[in-house]
């Protein structure tokens, strides 16, 4: 297969080992396996040293999605990477061949290409057309992006300022306007275990995951619009939401429903963060 010397595998991960090995097994052809792993799991190296030559583990201090993919560029060689999260179905090297297949007869002219999805909501990601072959879309989902990487040096990689979320919406935003659109290969269909990706040691490890998976979606989410609309206009789009919140906080209180008032002071917190231009710092010894 010509994708094993062409294509590089990044795996961006947190706590993840079970499903990487998992992974691995899969995919271990490939000459060159790149692995983010934003936990301090410096076990899991020589673990996987023993196992695999072709793989290389990076423990980068929990930067981040966007920036991890970014950290990982800079050590590939090949014309083409894919981006992965773990939790990911039905990924095979046939698979992965295909892609290259299909970015080749776009004549490298994409900023990334994706998966169809199955079982997945629909309100929480929209797909293109399924009786298209190659569809057009806005934004490819970042459990699985295919770039050609001088597109994606072009395109600047992506935004760091992201911690979690809305980095692989802000990165397509910004291909569009360069002429360089994002495609769902609809022949291409693979499962996502959303939200799995990530080993809890702990009940209360899961409680902070989540809370901060919270913090960062409104962070990120105003940040995007704040980056691509300007703040007055994102204030004016969020002002519903701060309302709500604000609202809920006050009933949540009054109810003495403390799951409820911390869930909302978390989202509120994340908001007013954004909105006052502070960095998307929180991690999760901050909970």
């Amino acid at each position: 297969m010509l994708s094993y010397k062409e294509v590089s595998i990044v795996i961006v991960s947190y706590k993840s080992k079970k499903k990487i090995l998992k992974f691995l097994e899969k995919i271990s052809k490939y000459k060159k396996i790149i692995i983010i792993e934003n936990s301090n799991d410096l076990d899991f190296k020589q673990e996987l040293s023993k196992i695999y030559q072709n793989v290389e583990i990076y423990f980068p201090n929990n930067i981040g999605y966007g920036c991890s993919a970014n950290y990982a560029r800079k050590k590939i060689n090949t014309e083409y990477f894919f981006l992965f999260n773990p939790d990911l179905e039905e990924v095979y090297p046939d698979l992965i061949e295909q892609f290259l297949i299909y970015g080749k007869k776009l004549n490298n002219q994409f900023s990334c290409l994706g998966p169809r999805y199955k079982n997945i909501n629909k309100k929480t990601l929209k797909q293109s057309n399924i009786n298209e072959e190659i569809g057009s879309i806005k934004a490819i989902s970042g459990a699985a992006m295919f770039f050609n990487c001088n597109k994606f040096d072009l395109i600047g990689g992506f935004d760091e300022n992201f911690f979690l979320y809305f980095e692989e919406t802000d990165y397509c935003k910004r291909g569009r306007k360069i002429n360089l659109k994002s495609y769902q290969l609809n022949r291409m269909i693979i499962g996502h275990n959303v939200g799995t990706a990530v080993e809890f040691e702990t009940d209360e490890e899961k409680n902070k995951i989540k809370k901060l998976c919270s913090w960062h979606f409104i962070w990120s989410k105003y940040y995007f619009y704040k980056k691509n609309y300007g703040n007055l206009l994102s204030i004016f789009i969020f002002l519903p939401i701060i309302l709500r919140s604000a609202l809920k906080i006050v009933i949540s209180y009054v109810l003495k429903n403390q799951n409820n008032l911390e869930k909302y002071r978390i989202r509120i917190n994340g908001l007013i963060s954004s909105i006052l231009g502070k960095k998307s710092y929180k991690r999760i010894d901050h909970f």
